[in-house]
């Protein structure tokens, strides 16, 4: 018979319960801190269903009545330095921290709310209805709040979307030094999230100090936690990461406090991640104002037995029974929260005159301009004043002729020098003398903590930078080793770090920089081959950069670190072995964002290209002089940082347009370019713009099916034979 050796989990996993004592025992000032946050937090979402109600919020409310013991008790043993984030339903986690932030040194459940916290809730409120006095500019709405300054990083609306930044914030905390925490709150849907349980094995895997804070309120929308998971107790998944894990009443808020404090301690003190479950329980639906048993997925009765055990009511009942407050002075306290809320409503709204019933609306002086509408999807690139430009033909310093991929090894073993704020990672690139293709070689040698090999988790460390970046105390560079990959880190690349400085109303900066190489030609097949330019520069945010030569990658990874927006930097196989003009000592000089390059001067048609294929249509263009062509590399791909002034010189003296490429044309670049080009040309232009791409289906494995898929010399001699046997370069 085999043996059987049963294995134990070297993480404790454990549930706190609090008794009669510890309740007796806890200090007053705390309990009072309890009482007041929760009362503020529950009067705040019960006027808000008010609002929601009078069709005054545009938008869905998820409101969190029933839940605010859990965030009360997790936010007051934090501080203001520590980092949280939290869940489409987080109202209450927000303004847990915010309130703990604005008045460390307590709440008196007697006294009147200060200026400060009417101006906090005065900001949330008009954030939630779309103002722009709130934090966002209206822009976050109930979904998307944030007070960088307290600690609160940004809620998010993609379930789980917000656990990898704020392993960033773990991380950002950890190596500057600091004993500050990171808390990330989601649900019980989140808990079976991909890049979830990617952030749990990162964060063990790097000891960072975040704690995975799951509230588990039973229903995602109504699908309850017994059909989602066979395993319903869901700190249970800490014991596969090696995570300390704690179980806790959520209803209950010292308890809550109590696996909170161990929590911290155990993070503040160096040793890596924690998990708490909290058992909690909205009393609404999902959205608005009516009960789940509304809509039939729960039972009044489930409903009752909750409300019995509200955490107000506990932490009441306690206060009461050990002679620290009257229940006339929580009613005054329950009062003054009401007539904060009322208050409050007052500034933002207005009575609709003789409406009958009495109607109120919001002031049309609260509301944002609609000229607001684009502003911050970018920045402004005033970090670039003093910047120092260079280009090929005016450069002052020694060139070279060097491989590709050694300028990149180059610049960033340069940045990394001068600028300790600069972290790598990716998956690789602290192994095989600079990871697959020899873009990091030697610097693991030089700056050891700060090239980080991943694990394989795009999701999770691709976040994790965008954590990082919205920390802003360091800069990240994230390498995918190929660009397929950004489909797999979807979520954070398009709905996290792309939208965030515009949501969050435009100010914050966004410093992350993707490299990431396209590999048609290289016999990967299709999921590791594609150009994705043309799909970035349809998502907003994102600046898109794309080198040509060594000299030019060198510029363009300086302005992509400077730049206060989130870069990818897209590299080709192609040109990694190629060699060209490339600086011996100047590493540090800039290339100007939206400055294109022009490789060949030409009067009878503009070819508009980039990356390898600029290579590729200069060969063409020298096999086949038949017609004189203007060949611009664009190098700034993205929509913001097109080089209208130079294209349209161009176009004005050609009259026509070849847009090159090689990647497939359904994806394709061009097709955006082509269209932006005829709007502002049309005048211009002696015929309709032509492209060459490659074909529908993405490259095979095949050497001869991957030659079919992709443009290369032999498309765009073609293009350039098909245009003159047509005649058109004879019409005046």
């Amino acid at each position: 018979m085999p043996l059987h050796h049963k294995h134990k989990s070297t993480a404790p996993w454990l549930e706190v319960a609090v008794m009669p004592s510890d309740w007796d025992n806890a200090e007053p000032a705390l309990l009072n801190n309890m009482l007041v946050e929760m009362v503020l937090i529950r009067t705040f979402e019960e006027y808000l269903l008010e609002l929601a109600a009078a069709s005054l919020i545009h938008g869905p409310v998820h409101s969190s009545i029933g839940q605010e013991g859990g965030a009360v008790g997790s936010a007051l043993p934090l501080r203001s330095a520590d980092s949280v984030n939290g869940s489409h339903r987080g109202h209450h986690q927000f303004l847990a921290k915010v309130l703990t932030h604005l008045q460390p040194q307590g709440f008196d459940p007697r006294a009147e709310f200060s200026p400060a916290v009417r101006d906090v809730v005065l900001r949330t409120l008009a954030e939630i209805a779309g103002l722009d006095r709130g934090f966002s500019h209206g822009r976050g709405g109930s979904m998307h709040l944030q007070m960088k300054e307290a600690g609160a990083m940004g809620t998010n609306a993609i379930v789980g979307g917000g656990v990898p930044l704020a392993a960033g914030f773990a991380w950002s905390h950890k190596f500057a030094g600091t004993d500050a925490v990171s808390v990330t709150y989601f649900g019980d849907g989140a808990i079976n999230i991909g890049s979830t349980l990617e952030s749990f094995n990162l964060a063990a895997a790097w000891k960072l100090p975040i704690c995975f804070f799951i509230e588990n309120n039973m229903y995602a929308v109504s699908t309850h936690v017994m059909e989602s998971t066979g395993e319903p107790r869901l700190s249970a998944r800490g014991q596969g990461f090696n995570i300390p894990s704690w179980k806790v009443d959520g209803m209950n808020p010292l308890a809550v406090h109590i696996a909170m404090t161990e929590a911290v301690a155990h993070m503040r003190a160096g040793y890596g991640p924690t998990m708490i479950e909290v058992d909690v329980y909205r009393y609404f639906h999902q959205s608005g104002t009516f009960p789940g048993s509304a809509f039939g997925y729960r039972t009044k009765e489930e409903e009752a037995s909750y409300k019995a055990r509200d955490p107000i009511l506990q932490v009441s009942s306690h206060l009461i029974r050990r002679g620290l407050i009257t229940q006339g002075e929580i009613d005054a306290l329950i009062a003054r929260g009401k007539k904060l809320m009322e208050e409050t409503g007052n500034i933002l709204l207005e009575p609709i005159p003789d409406s009958n019933p009495p109607k109120r609306k919001i002031r049309d002086s609260e509301w944002p301009d609609p000229a607001f509408v684009n502003t911050g999807v970018r920045g402004d690139l005033s970090e670039f004043n003093g910047a120092r430009y260079s280009e090929l033909a005016t450069h002052q310093g020694e060139i070279v002729e060097a491989k590709f991929i050694d300028s990149v090894a180059k610049v960033l073993g340069r940045q990394m020098e001068k600028d300790s704020s600069v972290v790598v990672m990716g998956e690789d690139v602290h192994r095989l003398a600079g990871g697959t293709n020899g873009a990091t070689k030697g610097l693991k040698d030089r700056f050891a903590d700060r090239i980080l090999g991943t694990p394989i988790s795009e999701n999770a460390f691709t976040g994790l930078g965008g954590g990082i970046a919205i920390d802003g105390r360091f800069k990240p560079i994230v390498e995918f080793m190929y660009a397929d990959f950004m489909w797999v880190a979807a979520d954070q690349l398009f709905n996290q770090i792309g939208k965030m400085r515009h949501m969050f109303g435009g100010d914050g900066a966004v410093p992350f920089v993707l490299r990431s190489k396209v590999a048609m030609g290289t016999g990967y097949g299709s999921q590791h081959s594609m150009d994705p330019a043309g799909i970035m520069a349809t998502n907003p945010g994102w600046r898109i950069v794309a080198p040509t030569t060594p000299f030019d990658y060198v510029g363009l990874m300086n302005s992509a670190l400077l730049c206060k927006d989130p870069v990818i930097v897209l590299e080709h196989v192609d040109l990694y072995n190629s060699t060209g003009p490339s600086p011996v000592s100047d590493l540090d000089y800039c290339i100007e964002v939206g400055k294109a390059a022009v490789r060949r001067s030409g009067s009878e048609l503009t070819i508009l290209t980039y990356l390898a294929m600029t290579n590729y249509v200069l060969e063409a263009v020298a096999e086949y002089p038949g017609v004189d062509s203007e060949v611009i590399d664009l190098r700034w791909l993205d929509r913001a940082s097109i080089d209208w002034e130079t294209i349209g010189a161009s176009i004005k003296k050609t009259g026509n347009v070849l847009i090159a490429e090689q990647g497939a044309i359904g994806t394709s670049y061009g097709g955006w370019l082509a269209d932006e080009i005829q709007r502002r040309y049309f005048k211009d232009l002696k015929g309709p713009i032509e492209r060459v791409t490659g074909g529908e289906a993405s490259p095979s494995i095949s050497k001869v099916l991957e030659r079919a898929a992709i443009a290369k010399k032999e498309e765009v001699v073609s293009k350039l034979q098909a245009l003159k046997d047509s005649g058109r370069f004879n019409v005046n």
